[in-house]
Protein backbone atom coordinates (compact mmCIF):
# COMPACT_ATOMS: atom_id res chain seq x y z
CA UNK A 1 0.00 0.00 0.00
CA UNK A 2 1.20 3.42 -1.27
CA UNK A 3 1.88 5.87 2.14
CA UNK A 4 0.87 9.24 2.01
CA UNK A 5 3.05 11.71 3.06
CA UNK A 6 2.36 15.55 3.57
CA UNK A 7 5.27 18.11 3.29
CA UNK A 8 4.86 21.96 4.61
CA UNK A 9 6.90 24.44 3.21
CA UNK A 10 6.82 21.85 -0.36
CA UNK A 11 6.84 25.85 -2.01
CA UNK A 12 10.25 26.27 -0.99
CA UNK A 13 13.66 24.98 -2.45
CA UNK A 14 14.39 22.31 -0.34
CA UNK A 15 10.88 21.39 0.04
CA UNK A 16 10.34 21.29 -3.69
CA UNK A 17 13.37 18.78 -4.17
CA UNK A 18 11.73 16.58 -0.94
CA UNK A 19 8.82 16.41 -2.83
CA UNK A 20 10.08 15.35 -6.33
CA UNK A 21 12.27 12.83 -3.81
CA UNK A 22 9.03 11.40 -2.59
CA UNK A 23 7.02 11.16 -5.64
CA UNK A 24 10.45 9.16 -7.47
CA UNK A 25 9.75 6.83 -4.73
CA UNK A 26 6.56 6.27 -5.67
CA UNK A 27 4.70 7.84 -2.21
CA UNK A 28 1.56 9.47 -2.78
CA UNK A 29 2.51 13.39 -1.95
CA UNK A 30 0.34 15.71 -0.42
CA UNK A 31 1.41 19.53 0.79
CA UNK A 32 -0.14 22.07 2.60
CA UNK A 33 -0.06 25.20 2.09
CA UNK A 34 -1.24 29.07 3.01
CA UNK A 35 -4.44 30.46 1.78
CA UNK A 36 -2.49 33.30 0.45
CA UNK A 37 0.44 31.12 -1.62
CA UNK A 38 0.90 32.18 -4.84
CA UNK A 39 -1.13 30.50 -7.22
CA UNK A 40 1.66 29.62 -9.99
CA UNK A 41 3.77 27.42 -7.37
CA UNK A 42 0.12 25.62 -6.30
CA UNK A 43 -0.27 24.69 -9.60
CA UNK A 44 3.75 23.44 -10.30
CA UNK A 45 3.00 21.22 -7.64
CA UNK A 46 0.05 20.11 -8.93
CA UNK A 47 1.08 19.89 -12.23
CA UNK A 48 3.53 17.04 -10.85
CA UNK A 49 1.05 14.77 -9.39
CA UNK A 50 0.84 16.61 -5.99
CA UNK A 51 -2.22 16.92 -3.68
CA UNK A 52 -2.29 20.38 -2.37
CA UNK A 53 -4.68 21.59 0.59
CA UNK A 54 -4.82 24.93 1.86
CA UNK A 55 -4.93 25.41 5.26
CA UNK A 56 -4.88 28.41 7.99
CA UNK A 57 -1.48 27.82 9.14
CA UNK A 58 -2.28 29.70 12.45
CA UNK A 59 -5.12 27.21 13.01
CA UNK A 60 -4.69 23.73 14.63
CA UNK A 61 -8.08 22.09 13.37
CA UNK A 62 -7.30 23.76 9.69
CA UNK A 63 -3.82 21.98 9.40
CA UNK A 64 -5.28 18.53 11.34
CA UNK A 65 -7.54 18.33 8.02
CA UNK A 66 -4.23 18.31 5.74
CA UNK A 67 -2.98 15.71 8.07
CA UNK A 68 -5.60 12.98 7.70
CA UNK A 69 -4.70 9.87 6.92
CA UNK A 70 -0.67 10.78 6.58
CA UNK A 71 1.70 8.18 7.66
CA UNK A 72 4.05 11.03 8.24
CA UNK A 73 4.08 14.58 8.06
CA UNK A 74 7.66 16.17 6.32
CA UNK A 75 8.74 20.07 7.68
CA UNK A 76 11.11 21.90 5.38
CA UNK A 77 9.47 25.77 6.82
CA UNK A 78 11.95 28.25 6.55
CA UNK A 79 11.80 31.31 8.87
CA UNK A 80 12.49 32.43 12.40
CA UNK A 81 10.55 32.33 15.43
CA UNK A 82 6.55 32.88 13.52
CA UNK A 83 7.73 30.01 11.65
CA UNK A 84 9.88 27.20 13.47
CA UNK A 85 8.38 27.63 16.69
CA UNK A 86 4.88 28.88 16.09
CA UNK A 87 4.12 27.68 12.92
CA UNK A 88 5.84 24.43 13.37
CA UNK A 89 4.07 23.93 16.50
CA UNK A 90 0.68 23.81 15.12
CA UNK A 91 1.63 21.84 12.24
CA UNK A 92 2.88 19.77 14.61
CA UNK A 93 -0.20 20.05 17.55
CA UNK A 94 -2.60 19.21 13.79
CA UNK A 95 -0.36 15.82 13.06
CA UNK A 96 -1.03 14.71 16.82
CA UNK A 97 -4.57 15.70 16.42
CA UNK A 98 -5.11 14.02 13.33
CA UNK A 99 -3.01 10.73 14.67
CA UNK A 100 -0.16 11.02 12.37
CA UNK A 101 2.19 8.55 13.91
CA UNK A 102 5.46 10.44 12.55
CA UNK A 103 7.05 14.01 12.32
CA UNK A 104 10.16 14.83 10.82
CA UNK A 105 11.31 18.77 11.55
CA UNK A 106 13.03 21.38 9.40
CA UNK A 107 15.97 21.30 11.28
CA UNK A 108 18.17 19.79 7.91
CA UNK A 109 21.31 21.68 9.51
CA UNK A 110 24.53 20.97 11.64
CA UNK A 111 23.90 18.79 14.37
CA UNK A 112 23.12 21.69 16.58
CA UNK A 113 23.15 18.94 19.66
CA UNK A 114 26.37 20.24 21.43
CA UNK A 115 26.06 23.47 20.56
CA UNK A 116 26.16 26.11 23.26
CA UNK A 117 22.51 27.70 24.11
CA UNK A 118 22.48 31.36 23.23
CA UNK A 119 25.52 31.35 20.62
CA UNK A 120 23.25 31.24 17.43
CA UNK A 121 20.08 32.32 16.82
CA UNK A 122 18.49 30.19 14.68
CA UNK A 123 19.97 27.04 16.28
CA UNK A 124 17.98 28.03 19.25
CA UNK A 125 15.06 28.35 17.75
CA UNK A 126 15.28 24.81 16.51
CA UNK A 127 16.61 23.93 20.15
CA UNK A 128 13.29 25.54 21.92
CA UNK A 129 11.29 23.60 18.72
CA UNK A 130 13.04 20.30 20.28
CA UNK A 131 11.69 20.63 23.69
CA UNK A 132 8.13 21.17 22.46
CA UNK A 133 8.41 18.65 19.94
CA UNK A 134 9.95 15.94 22.52
CA UNK A 135 7.07 16.67 25.09
CA UNK A 136 4.54 15.64 21.96
CA UNK A 137 3.37 12.02 22.08
CA UNK A 138 4.43 11.34 17.87
CA UNK A 139 7.47 9.54 17.05
CA UNK A 140 10.26 12.12 15.77
CA UNK A 141 12.84 12.17 14.02
CA UNK A 142 16.22 15.08 13.18
CA UNK A 143 18.19 15.36 10.27
CA UNK A 144 21.19 16.92 10.52
CA UNK A 145 23.37 16.63 7.37
CA UNK A 146 25.91 19.90 7.87
CA UNK A 147 25.32 22.98 6.03
CA UNK A 148 24.66 22.38 2.49
CA UNK A 149 27.10 21.77 0.00
CA UNK A 150 25.66 23.63 -2.57
CA UNK A 151 26.11 26.92 -0.52
CA UNK A 152 30.40 26.40 -1.23
CA UNK A 153 29.36 27.78 -4.46
CA UNK A 154 27.84 30.85 -3.94
CA UNK A 155 26.24 31.97 -0.63
CA UNK A 156 28.83 30.61 1.87
CA UNK A 157 32.18 32.88 1.52
CA UNK A 158 34.41 30.04 2.41
CA UNK A 159 35.91 29.38 -1.41
CA UNK A 160 37.03 32.76 -2.67
CA UNK A 161 37.03 32.24 -6.43
CA UNK A 162 38.33 35.23 -7.68
CA UNK A 163 41.40 35.19 -5.49
CA UNK A 164 42.13 31.49 -5.77
CA UNK A 165 42.21 31.76 -1.83
CA UNK A 166 39.98 29.24 0.77
CA UNK A 167 38.78 31.24 3.77
CA UNK A 168 38.90 29.32 7.15
CA UNK A 169 39.07 30.32 10.71
CA UNK A 170 41.23 28.43 13.73
CA UNK A 171 42.46 24.90 12.36
CA UNK A 172 43.24 24.33 8.69
CA UNK A 173 42.91 20.84 9.23
CA UNK A 174 39.21 20.52 10.95
CA UNK A 175 37.46 18.47 8.85
CA UNK A 176 33.79 19.15 7.90
CA UNK A 177 30.37 18.05 6.77
CA UNK A 178 28.94 19.16 3.79
CA UNK A 179 25.46 17.37 2.00
CA UNK A 180 24.27 18.70 -1.38
CA UNK A 181 20.62 19.43 -1.19
CA UNK A 182 19.20 17.09 -2.94
CA UNK A 183 20.85 14.32 -1.51
CA UNK A 184 19.24 15.90 1.60
CA UNK A 185 15.97 15.27 0.49
CA UNK A 186 15.98 11.80 -0.86
CA UNK A 187 17.72 10.92 2.43
CA UNK A 188 14.63 12.85 3.52
CA UNK A 189 12.02 10.79 1.23
CA UNK A 190 13.37 7.52 2.27
CA UNK A 191 13.49 8.36 5.81
CA UNK A 192 9.76 9.64 5.77
CA UNK A 193 8.90 6.37 4.18
CA UNK A 194 10.86 4.54 7.02
CA UNK A 195 8.84 3.08 10.04
CA UNK A 196 11.61 2.39 11.73
CA UNK A 197 14.27 5.23 12.02
CA UNK A 198 15.47 6.36 15.34
CA UNK A 199 14.99 10.15 16.91
CA UNK A 200 18.15 11.62 15.23
CA UNK A 201 19.48 10.50 11.77
CA UNK A 202 23.48 11.94 10.70
CA UNK A 203 24.74 12.28 7.19
CA UNK A 204 27.40 13.96 5.51
CA UNK A 205 27.89 13.77 1.24
CA UNK A 206 31.91 14.56 2.41
CA UNK A 207 33.96 15.09 5.17
CA UNK A 208 36.86 17.55 4.08
CA UNK A 209 38.70 20.24 5.65
CA UNK A 210 40.00 23.65 4.67
CA UNK A 211 43.45 22.41 3.64
CA UNK A 212 42.15 19.64 1.64
CA UNK A 213 39.77 22.24 0.10
CA UNK A 214 42.69 24.33 -1.27
CA UNK A 215 43.91 21.24 -2.57
CA UNK A 216 40.60 19.94 -4.50
CA UNK A 217 40.36 23.67 -6.14
CA UNK A 218 43.78 23.78 -7.15
CA UNK A 219 43.54 20.14 -9.26
CA UNK A 220 39.92 21.41 -10.62
CA UNK A 221 41.13 24.52 -11.87
CA UNK A 222 44.47 24.43 -12.77
CA UNK A 223 45.57 26.81 -10.54
CA UNK A 224 47.01 27.02 -7.36
CA UNK A 225 44.55 27.60 -4.38
CA UNK A 226 45.85 28.29 -0.88
CA UNK A 227 44.32 28.52 2.70
CA UNK A 228 43.31 31.69 3.90
CA UNK A 229 43.22 32.12 8.17
CA UNK A 230 41.13 34.83 8.96
CA UNK A 231 42.04 34.54 12.22
CA UNK A 232 41.01 32.57 15.18
CA UNK A 233 37.86 31.70 16.90
CA UNK A 234 38.33 34.57 19.55
CA UNK A 235 38.46 37.32 16.85
CA UNK A 236 35.56 35.84 15.31
CA UNK A 237 33.22 35.81 18.35
CA UNK A 238 33.96 39.52 18.68
CA UNK A 239 33.24 40.07 14.70
CA UNK A 240 29.98 38.40 15.82
CA UNK A 241 29.17 40.73 18.32
CA UNK A 242 30.57 44.20 16.80
CA UNK A 243 28.34 42.75 13.41
CA UNK A 244 25.51 42.47 15.69
CA UNK A 245 25.68 45.63 17.08
CA UNK A 246 26.42 47.90 13.33
CA UNK A 247 23.86 45.87 11.44
CA UNK A 248 21.50 43.81 13.86
CA UNK A 249 19.50 42.80 11.18
CA UNK A 250 16.82 40.80 13.69
CA UNK A 251 14.10 40.09 11.15
CA UNK A 252 16.59 39.15 8.63
CA UNK A 253 16.79 35.29 7.96
CA UNK A 254 20.68 34.94 7.49
CA UNK A 255 22.03 38.37 8.43
CA UNK A 256 25.65 39.01 7.97
CA UNK A 257 26.00 37.57 11.85
CA UNK A 258 24.23 34.92 11.50
CA UNK A 259 26.69 33.37 8.55
CA UNK A 260 29.36 34.22 11.21
CA UNK A 261 27.50 32.25 14.15
CA UNK A 262 27.45 29.10 11.33
CA UNK A 263 30.61 29.60 10.30
CA UNK A 264 31.83 29.71 14.32
CA UNK A 265 30.05 26.48 14.60
CA UNK A 266 31.50 24.80 12.22
CA UNK A 267 35.45 25.81 13.15
CA UNK A 268 34.46 25.14 16.44
CA UNK A 269 33.76 21.38 15.72
CA UNK A 270 31.03 21.07 18.36
CA UNK A 271 28.90 19.85 15.69
CA UNK A 272 31.11 17.32 13.95
CA UNK A 273 29.12 14.31 13.21
CA UNK A 274 30.75 11.32 15.22
CA UNK A 275 28.89 8.34 13.65
CA UNK A 276 27.19 8.43 10.31
CA UNK A 277 24.14 7.27 9.02
CA UNK A 278 25.12 7.24 4.94
CA UNK A 279 24.65 3.47 4.84
CA UNK A 280 21.00 3.26 6.27
CA UNK A 281 19.12 3.23 2.77
CA UNK A 282 21.01 1.18 0.18
CA UNK A 283 21.47 2.37 -3.28
CA UNK A 284 21.92 5.98 -2.08
CA UNK A 285 25.19 7.66 -3.58
CA UNK A 286 25.51 10.46 -2.02
CA UNK A 287 27.95 14.04 -3.44
CA UNK A 288 31.20 14.60 -3.02
CA UNK A 289 32.95 18.19 -2.87
CA UNK A 290 34.93 17.57 -5.47
CA UNK A 291 31.97 16.52 -7.21
CA UNK A 292 29.98 19.57 -6.72
CA UNK A 293 32.76 22.15 -7.59
CA UNK A 294 33.57 20.39 -10.62
CA UNK A 295 30.51 20.63 -11.97
CA UNK A 296 30.01 24.64 -10.77
CA UNK A 297 33.53 24.76 -12.58
CA UNK A 298 32.24 23.16 -15.67
CA UNK A 299 28.83 25.54 -15.76
CA UNK A 300 31.25 28.52 -15.55
CA UNK A 301 33.41 27.43 -18.57
CA UNK A 302 29.95 26.49 -20.24
CA UNK A 303 28.78 30.29 -19.54
CA UNK A 304 31.66 31.72 -20.82
CA UNK A 305 31.66 30.07 -24.21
Amino acid sequence: MQKTILVAGATGNLGERIVKALLDKGANVRAVVRTSTDPEKIQLLEKMGVEVLKADMSNVASVSKACQGVSCVVSALAGLQDVIIDTQKVLLDAAVLAGVPRFIPSDFSLDFTNLIYGRNRNFDLRKDFQVYLDQSPIAATTIFIGPFMDLLTDQMPMILFKKKRVLYWGNADLRLDFTTMNDTAAFTANAALDDTTPRFLRIAGDQITPREMSVVMSEITGHPFKGLRAGGLGLLNILIKVTKTVAPGKQDLYPAWQGMQYMRDMMEGRAKIEQYDNDRYPGMRLTSVRELLSAHQASLADAAQ
